[in-house]
């Protein structure tokens, strides 16, 4: 229910979207390069396992989760925690984030960010990449395979990284089909919005080796994070619990489990 609302509010406004594709890939390009998501995962997960922290205002399910959130302050808490790379909502309306949110947490910080949205055409691309963004997520269940293939093959082109992100099985095949060096399962269900606290853990064989492996929503302490570094995770991706948190870098610090991947 949440998913159709946000993607029919987002594929409206990029059918009104009348800028030249063609244009906005070359001004894509002329940006200087990133900071290298997927790397900077790869070199952090060696020992111990990465931490992507979200800026996260709001949720269509739960509401406002913190007031007065600003960008800048918590993009430099999370780096201070040893985040590895940030995840920057910049959806509106449904999650009341902006490019301005992400603007101040690249501006803040030195580490890789993440564009946090739903992409559903080549201009949504374009822009994560003019913004200054590091990375692009592209959500499987919201797109055909052509789509997933066509959006990774343009990002790659102009410079992002890209998470796929993944619910099952089928879409972890469709990520791999469309080229993905890095993978995500979010435990959150995109229709319902309830968390299934082992869906990750379930799913990581399913991703090969090599691939880097990430695992969304629901990591609420140590325990989740230990059980999903030793399923094979790279990193988590983790909102709700940081923004809700006194002490966000603390808590960070703890789901870094200082073990190796199994």
């Amino acid at each position: 229910m949440y998913l159709a609302k946000i993607l029919e509010r987002h594929r409206e406004a990029a059918q009104s979207d009348s800028r030249r594709l063609s244009q906005l890939i070359d001004e894509a390009k002329l940006i200087g390069p990133t900071r290298g998501f997927v790397e900077k995962l790869r070199a952090d997960s060696i020992q111990q396992l990465a931490v992507i922290a979200e800026i996260k205002r709001r949720s269509p399910s739960k509401g406002v989760l913190r007031d007065g959130i600003v960008a800048t302050d918590l993009a430099r808490v999370y780096e201070s925690g040893s985040a590895s790379c940030l995840s920057v909502l910049t959806d509106d309306v449904s999650f009341g984030g902006s490019v301005d949110d992400l603007q101040q947490a690249l501006a803040a910080t030195t580490i890789p960010v993440l564009r946090k949205d739903f992409t559903v055409s080549e201009h949504d691309l374009c822009d994560a990449r003019v913004m200054g963004a590091d990375c692009v997520l592209l959500i499987a269940a919201a797109l055909s395979q052509k789509e997933l293939t066509g959006f990774y093959q343009l990002a790659t082109e102009i410079g992002l990284d890209v998470l796929v992100e993944t619910h099952d099985e089928k879409e972890v095949e469709s990520a791999l089909l469309a080229g993905a060096t890095m993978i995500g399962v979010n435990q959150r269900d995109l229709v319902t919005f309830q968390v299934d606290h082992d869906r990750a853990v379930r799913m990581a064989a399913a991703i090969p080796n090599g691939v880097v492996k990430v695992a969304e929503s629901g990591v609420r302490d140590i325990k989740d994070a230990q059980s999903l570094r030793n399923a094979g995770y790279d990193a988590v991706l983790v909102g709700e619990s940081l923004v809700i948190s006194n002490d966000p870098a603390a808590v960070i610090a703890s789901l870094r489990v200082t073990t190796a991947k199994n």
